[in-house]
């Protein structure tokens, strides 16, 4: 039987860790603060694909990823027996003019090859939706890969999937690395380590803020607007986010930007005028150099592996980047897309 020691109990680190698990390996999850203590222990949850033009490694990844997700998230609900709040509702954006309109029905053409099938893509009546925010040409994109799950829940949910598989997870400041793998999933600060380490940087922090409202949309699509993502959870709260900041000084801590976007939310979806904020939530994302998320072997580090820099798409990689990781540890089998490799940041 497989050890394996994943360090990091984010959105990757514990994807990994279960699906390892769910596969037979021994597995503990070391964290230094809590499940879900950096920004996979979020409010937003978008899991949105990449728009279906000039494919690349990265979209069809990404795309595999989102059409695994009900499959693997039903799984972590089965297995450990709490829920992550996902759902593949889909999504709804307004057309701003008839140049939008006009590369919308393109991207509808694209959708039909590139997505399979599997989803859509289709240009529709704002009048005709349920819900969509106001749209100047009357049209509004509805797909129907969009997906959402709750990042704090989700967190949760993997964390009891993978003790009820035996796992192991230890918070605080344990050295208990030993096996037949070590994984480093540790979010931005395993960047920043990275980078001290190296002549270049590895990648860096995004700091987002967003909130969440009373506003029972459970049902219904995420929208798009105004660049900001509003998704409806499960249990009748709507999020709203998010904020993208190079430069801060406190991690966690809210101010005047929250309060920009919640106001922007308000402006983009008029709906939301009088529902009332019930919290508001700040923390860092990792983003590696490439931009894309940074999986594979550790350079130089026999037996080791990095699985970092989901930045805003953790969730929506998280159940391909488990499956290929997994592929990799346990089977020595190696499927990485080139730009997601380690050393195309090094």
């Amino acid at each position: 039987m497989a050890d394996i020691t994943v360090f990091g109990a984010g959105a990757f680190g514990l994807s990994v860790a279960f699906e390892c698990a769910r596969r037979g390996a021994k597995v503990r999850v070391i964290e230094r603060r809590a499940v879900g203590a950096g920004s996979s222990g979020g409010i937003v949850g978008a899991l949105a694909p990449h728009t279906p033009e000039n494919w690349n490694p990265k979209k069809a990844f990404q795309f595999d990823s989102l059409i695994m997700a009900a499959d693997f998230w039903g799984a972590v609900e089965h297995i450990g027996g709490e829920t992550a709040g996902y759902a593949r509702s889909g999504r709804v954006q307004p057309i701003a003019d008839d140049h939008a309109l006009s590369l919308a029905m393109e991207r509808a053409e694209n959708a039909r090859t590139l997505w399979q099938g599997l989803a859509e893509w289709h240009v529709v009546d704002a009048a005709d939706m349920d819900w969509a925010p106001p749209s100047p040409t009357g049209k509004v994109i509805h797909d129907t890969l969009s997906a959402r799950l709750y990042p704090a829940r989700a967190c949760a949910a993997l964390a009891a999937a993978i003790r009820a598989l035996g796992g192991e997870i230890l918070i605080g400041d344990h050295d208990a690395a030993r096996g037949s793998a070590v994984v480093w999933a540790t979010g931005y600060e395993g960047l920043e380590h990275l980078t001290a380490n190296h002549t270049r940087s590895m990648g860096a922090g995004v700091k987002g803020q967003a909130a969440l409202l009373a506003f029972d949309r459970r049902d219904l699509p995420q929208l798009f607007a105004d660049t900001l993502h509003f998704i409806p959870h499960y249990d009748g709260t709507l999020a709203i986010g998010s904020t993208s900041e190079r430069e801060f000084t406190d991690p966690t801590g809210n101010d005047a930007l929250v309060e920009d976007l919640i106001a922007r939310a308000r402006a983009a979806v008029p709906d939301l005028r009088d529902a009332k904020v019930v919290r508001t939530w700040a923390g860092v994302r990792p983003r590696a150099r490439s931009r894309a998320p940074m999986i594979g072997p550790y350079p130089g580090e026999p037996g080791q592996f990095i699985a970092n820099g989901g930045f805003k798409i953790g969730f929506g990689m998280a159940p391909k980047v488990a499956a290929v990781m997994a592929d990799l540890i346990l089977n020595d089998h190696d499927t990485i897309p080139d730009p997601f490799r380690v050393e195309a940041n090094f």
